[in-house]
């Protein structure tokens, strides 16, 4: 017997029906995106924004507040595939979209953690993740989410459904190509609405390029190498070369050949992008040159410091129409310590004390130890270029320690360097001298993006105090196989703390607070306007911070190491936290000492979320 219901109650309930329909079809368009950060709701890209400043305007958990936070619920990712978690999730009408590793995408109600859809991409045996088989992100558009996986592929899924909607093959796994990177979606001046992603590999000599997509058919739109002289790509015809198609930043072979690194030269775009539509504009880091032998790098009996290998190592800016580059800052010529240059570039503006006039600028954190400001706005092809001016405004050491250069000079934007490349192996031995580098190269930070409050003015950098001994060793390429040309052992620099979360003032580089912890830091962070900073740590804490002293508020135990990215909305009244747990990522894999100091964090998968407790109701007496 079909159940009958009063006329009001029934058109209730088909209301009830077609909103859940509606919200669920609900297609995510690009003002949605472009003003996601103006509002509470809903997280629509990596970086809480385009400008990539991960700062949310959620404000009801608060620092008088935050103590009181208790988890609403958690999810397992499940199964024997845990290892590093180092995703930063989407939310959209109520779903978190989330990746984990092994390249696997989750679609979760964001209120009570239930499952919605699950997709599992079936990866192949010869993947070359030279880092952990983490994966930090999708990115969201129309009816679909989008992401990268091991095998290099950019795949699209039906947001509502998990449905495959396209599958886009960018590269050879067996070479070493791969992602692990958040893909991010743009509008350009033209009004085509881009899919832009980059990919890793430089590690197994893998060459880096920047991609765009059709977010429709998967089709690319354009395609940039961010190594000098290799020829980019355009609506499938080859277009231009990128900088000067003779690459003179690469050194020749005696015959006038350009040399074996040059074919395989890295560069590798593998973070995410933000994007500047004033002028157009994709930023994103390029990576380190391969190999990491400077030696190889560098025409024999010369000095590798005549050598940039550009466009590598550095901040590329890039017309989002044309994929051309338009402009590139270079952190560190000639690598020789696998600094690389992809820890995020954030955008944010400030008044010149002296001028009063408005700066739009450009932030990074890098690897070698130096904080840089940047003018976005003066665009040139490489520190050092003839009659090129620079557009760095400043840069600072925010770490201690820092030993392969003393100070970045200004007037030509280069390191002064301390003597600190590695030499070469001596005739008939395997490897050379070591020396001992600071900081290593995992860095003075890494991949885990920093945050920057407007409300203070600062940012807020997951460092790390550490060093390396560094030693040349004998190579040559071979398809698939490591493509370093160096020996390490990471060291510490202090008996007791390795990570060091820091506040940094980009007026003055002064470092206005810290917070030190025993193992390395290696998740990203979140700043609001209720005063909060909120990150997670390697022993297994999610934390909140008061954003202007750095006292800690609150933490709680998640069960194995956080090295995610947290993110925060508004729903139904309430705000949340969300982040995931699940420890991994390059330490354990790579880190020498630091990794038997984190053999003791234990493995995980999975994600949390955190809200202010409900008031209790009141219950009348009988």
């Amino acid at each position: 017997m079909q159940p009958h219901f009063p006329r009001p109650i029934a058109f209730a309930i088909l209301a009830l029906i077609a909103g859940a329909v509606s919200a669920a079809d609900t297609k995510v368009s690009w003002d949605d995106i472009a003003n996601a950060d103006k509002g509470t709701a809903n997280v629509l890209s990596y970086g809480l924004g385009l400008k990539a400043q991960r700062h949310s305007l959620a404000k009801k958990i608060s620092t008088k507040n935050v103590d009181q936070i208790v988890p609403a619920w958690t999810f397992s990712f499940g199964g024997e595939k845990q290892r590093g978690q180092e995703a930063q999730a989407l939310v959209h009408d109520g779903i978190i979209y989330v990746t984990a590793s092994y390249s696997r995408l989750y679609a979760l109600d964001a209120k009570t953690g239930k499952q919605l859809w699950a997709y599992e991409h079936r990866l192949p045996d010869d993947i070359r993740p030279c880092c952990d088989v983490v994966n930090r992100g999708p990115a969201i558009y129309g009816d679909k989410v989008y992401f990268g996986t091991l095998d290099a592929r950019m795949v699209a899924l039906n947001k509502n459904t998990g449905k495959v909607m396209w599958n886009e093959k960018f590269g050879d796994q067996k070479l070493g190509y791969t992602m692990t990177g958040a893909p991010f979606v743009i509008r350009e001046k033209g009004g085509r609405v881009l899919l832009i992603h980059g990919n890793s590999g430089d590690e197994f000599g893998a060459q880096g390029w920047l991609f765009a997509r059709d977010p429709d058919t998967g089709a690319e739109v354009w395609a940039r190498p961010l190594v000098e002289g290799h020829v980019g790509r355009a609506d499938g015809k080859p277009s231009t070369p990128t900088g000067d198609a003779r690459a003179p930043s690469w050194p020749r072979d005696k015959d006038g050949k350009l040399r074996e690194a040059w074919e395989h030269g890295g560069g590798a775009p593998w973070q995410t992008a933000s994007f500047d539509p004033e002028t157009n504009t994709i930023v994103i880091g390029a990576g380190n040159p391969a190999p990491w032998n400077t030696w190889e790098r560098t025409r024999e009996g010369d000095d590798p410091r005549n050598w940039d290998s550009l466009f590598t190592s550095g901040q590329a800016y890039v017309d989002a129409s044309t994929g051309e580059l338009k402009g590139f800052y270079q952190h560190t010529p000639n690598d020789a310590w696998d600094f690389s240059g992809n820890n995020s570039v954030v955008l944010f503006d400030y008044k010149d004390a002296k001028t009063g006039k408005l700066v739009k600028a450009s932030a990074h954190a890098d690897r070698n130890g130096y904080f840089y400001v940047t003018d976005r706005t003066k665009l040139a092809l490489g520190a050092g270029y003839p009659n090129k001016p620079t557009s760095l405004i400043n840069a600072w050491p925010f770490v201690d320690g820092i030993n392969w250069a003393t100070s970045i000079d200004l007037k030509t934007g280069r390191p002064v360097e301390n003597g600190k490349r590695p030499p070469l192996p001596e005739a008939g031995a395997d490897k050379g001298k070591a020396v001992f580098v600071s900081p290593p190269f995992l860095g003075g930070t890494n991949w885990m993006p920093m945050s920057y409050s407007p409300d203070t003015g600062l940012f807020y950098i997951p460092a790390n105090h550490w060093g390396m001994d560094y030693w040349t060793e004998q190579i040559h390429y071979k398809a698939g196989s490591a493509y370093l040309g160096q020996g390490f052992r990471i060291k510490r620099l202090y008996e007791d703390h390795i990570g060091t979360l820091r506040a940094i003032d980009p007026k003055t580089g002064k470092i206005v607070w810290e917070n030190k912890e025993k193992f390395p830091l290696w998740g990203g962070t979140l700043t609001t306007a209720g005063g909060l900073l909120i990150t997670g740590t390697s022993d297994g804490f999610v934390k909140a911070f008061d954003a202007r002293t750095g006292k800690e508020l609150w933490k709680y135990q998640t069960g194995s190491g956080v090295v995610s990215v947290p993110v925060t909305w508004e729903q139904d009244g309430e705000q949340y936290i969300g982040l995931s747990s699940g420890y991994g990522g390059a330490v354990p894999l790579w880190g020498g000492d630091m990794a038997e100091l984190t053999k003791q964090v234990t493995q995980g998968g999975s994600y949390w979320v955190f809200k202010l407790p409900k008031a209790p109701s009141r219950v009348a007496s009988k």
